[in-house]
């Protein structure tokens, strides 16, 4: 989760809200890491994990270990818990794990607003880990949605 962090702090240094991710591999190895760049790069969908799945899919396909998308005995790391955009990328990946650090109330799909990955009715489902430096995140998300709701900002 520091490394996830470690990210995020990068992502707020582009004017992108700090949220990072990583994938980590079977091996425990970080195969991608990845980080908010909706604004440094004008994409709605560069959400963090997003941005890690896709690098961790081509390192994969790179390496010529399996297919490169299914991302099967990975892990996902992220400060913020997944939007439903995110939750959906991560079961066609077939990532069997996420941890995450702070709660989403507004649109979290892996437990507050929805249960994405976690959903019977899907093809693949995801173990859940949550609250994992869950203060340190949330801080940072708070600290920047604060300054930027200051006047003239």
């Amino acid at each position: 989760m520091r490394l996830a962090l470690d990210q995020a702090r990068a992502a707020e240094e582009t004017g992108d809200v700090p949220i990072g991710a990583i994938v980590v591999g079977p091996d425990g190895g970080v195969l991608a890491v990845g980080r908010n760049e909706r604004e440094a790069v004008g994409d709605p969908t560069a959400h963090a994990e997003v941005q890690a799945i896709r690098g961790a899919a081509a390192r994969l396909a790179h390496d010529g270990a399996g297919d490169g998308w299914r991302l099967e005995d990975c892990t996902l790391v992220v400060t913020l818990e997944p939007c439903a955009m995110c939750a959906g990328a991560i079961v066609l990946a077939r990532i069997p794990r996420v941890v995450f650090g702070a709660w989403d109330e507004k649109a979290g799909a892996a437990g507050s607003v929805f249960d994405i990955l976690r959903e019977r009715r899907l093809n693949h489902w995801v173990e859940v880990f949550s609250g994992v430096l869950a203060d340190e995140c949330g801080d940072l998300l708070r600290a920047f949605f604060e300054k930027h709701r200051q006047p003239g900002q």
